[in-house]
Formats: C-alpha cells, structure tokens, sequence
C-alpha cells in the first residue's frame, strides 16, 4: 500500500506534482536542495493554486488544505521513509544515475521509484539502481497539475507488480496511465509530439502557410479530432480504405528530414528560445510571455473539467 510520496526536485514539474498528491491524500514530501528552491516551489504552487480556485477546479478551502499538507523539506531523511519516490531533477543522464546510486543505498528496498524524464533511456538509468525490478519511467506532461495524461515505461526487469502499484497511484489521483511496454527513445507522447511538430515546420519552410495558420489547423480541426479520440479510432471512423488509399500518395511526400531547420535556426542563432526569455515563433515581450501561458492554463482547465466528469467511466 502506497502512503507516503516523496518528489526529489522542486522546480516546475516536481512542485506541480506535489499538489496534485496532496490533493487526492497521499502523504506528500517535497524534497529540494536548499531554501531557495523550497521557496521557488512555494511561489509556483501558490499561482497553480490560483488559477485552480478562480477557475472553480477546487475550493479555496480546499486549496489552502493542499498547500499545509505537503511537507517542504530539504531533508534527506526522508527518502529512507518514502513508500514512493519521484525523480524530477535536471535532464541529465549522468546526474541522474548519480542520484539513484545514493538513492539505492538510502531508500527502502521495496519503495517504488520512479524517474519523471521526458525520454532518457529508462533501461540505463535502471544500471544505477538496487533492485531495478521495483523502477520505470513516470513521464508526466507539462503542465503536470493540469494535464492528465502519464505514460509508464518499464525497463527490461520492471516487474507487473510494480506497475500495477503506479497504475493504482495515477488511478488514485485521477490521471489516465498509458504503459509503454519497452523502453524506446522519446517513449510515445514526445515520439508523437515531434512527428507532428517536424511537419509543421516543413510546411512553413516550404512557403505552404504561416506559423499562425498551422497553428490554428492544429487547434480548430486536428487537435479537436485527438482531444476526443486518437489516430486510429478516427481512421476507423474514417474508413481504413480511404486512409490507406491516401497514405500511399500522401506519406511519399511527408518530411523524412532527421533534423528540424526552422527551429534549429532560431536557437542556434539565439534569436529566441521562446516563453523563456521573450521570443520565439511569436513574440512574447511586454507581458505576453505572462499572457499566453494564462491562456494555456485557462483553456487547459476549461477543457479539463469535462474530462475530470467522465473520467471515472475510463479507469
């Protein structure tokens, strides 16, 4: 039985994560480095919780509740107590093996643990950690408070049992689990994610439409379609024959490119690299930066809620 969780990493993944547990009453400990990254995490969940209660997802009562509940601490104790630990920690495979060698000689030797990575290898990591039957991957999708969707990816000796505990852990706090069998590169979501952001990008390069247009093809028709159901229902819908017919005039033609020009362009040259620091595809000065991720949020949240209703029909 999983009781106590413990997310090491306070930065925007981790801190997220740690709301959503608390919400549903797991014992929730967020481990950081220092006070200065306790404090950051505060700061975050603080907004989070916001935009949570203005956009009535929870009440203000109860979101007062969440943030007592969670234990900030830069204690390393703790993770000998955990039933589960979450890795969130910098993209870095090297410091991530580094961490769970200390973790598999200070952790319980049955607690769970996971790694949050968005598509390191799984199966290296799992070199690193004592009893890697009891470890796989945990990818949660930024915004992780909001987003519902987590994929569990197994290493090669992941065993039922301990996805079968990760799946009663999403299950419990009302996300879908989705279980990527073997560890692949990019696992599905970032696999899926990419295919359709290197089209895009051939399509502006080639003159076809905008930025804009392509944008807005995604979000009023396509992405409309996935939000309900996925690629293959909708070529079920649509006819596997009529699919078939023009996947052999129509993938010929689609970008086969093993890199993305558009958008090496414009980090390579430092013109921008988005939200972060002001431009990227749009431009985010004078508060857009601020502007556009509320309208994610809002957008997100509103989407969300109609989820949230009829999720329990799908677990």
């Amino acid at each position: 039985m999983i009781k106590s969780i413990l997310i090491y990493g306070t930065g925007i993944m981790g801190a997220s994560m740690a709301q959503i547990f608390a919400q549903y009453g797991y014992e929730t400990i967020l481990l950081g480095r220092n006070d200065n990254s306790i404090q950051k995490a505060l700061k975050l969940i603080e907004i989070n919780q916001k935009s949570f209660v203005d956009f009535g997802v929870i009440s203000s009562n109860k979101s007062e509740e969440i943030k007592r509940d969670i234990i900030f601490t830069t204690d390393n104790n703790y993770l000998k107590k955990a039933d589960y630990i979450i890795e969130t920690i910098v993209e870095d495979m090297n410091v991530k093996k580094e961490f769970f060698k200390y973790l598999s000689k200070t952790a319980k030797e049955d607690s769970v643990i996971v790694t949050n990575t968005s598509g390191l290898s799984i199966n290296e990591m799992a070199k690193s950690i004592k009893n890697p039957h009891r470890f796989a991957g945990m990818h949660w999708i930024n915004p992780p408070h909001i987003v519902p969707l987590i994929e569990i990816i197994k290493n090669d000796y992941t065993d039922d049992d301990t996805v079968g505990k990760i799946k009663e852990v999403c299950d419990k706090i009302h996300k879908k689990a989705v279980i990527v069998k073997n560890d692949c590169s990019g696992f599905i979501f970032n696999r899926l994610q990419y295919a359709l952001l290197r089209e895009a990008a051939y399509i502006v390069e080639n003159g076809w439409a905008s930025i804009e247009d392509v944008d807005n093809v995604v979000k009023f028709g396509l992405g409309m379609r996935y939000a309900c159901i996925g690629p293959f229902r909708i070529a079920d819908i649509g006819g596997l024959d009529t699919f078939n017919s023009v996947s052999k005039y129509l993938v010929p033609e689609l970008s086969a490119q093993d890199k993305i020009p558009l958008l090496n362009k414009i980090v390579d040259c430092e013109c921008g690299f988005g939200v972060k620091n002001g431009k990227g595809f749009y431009d985010y000065s004078n508060g857009n930066d601020k502007k556009a991720i509320a309208e994610r949020d809002e957008l997100f949240i509103n989407i969300i809620k109609n989820f949230y209703n009829n999720l329990d029909n799908d677990l």
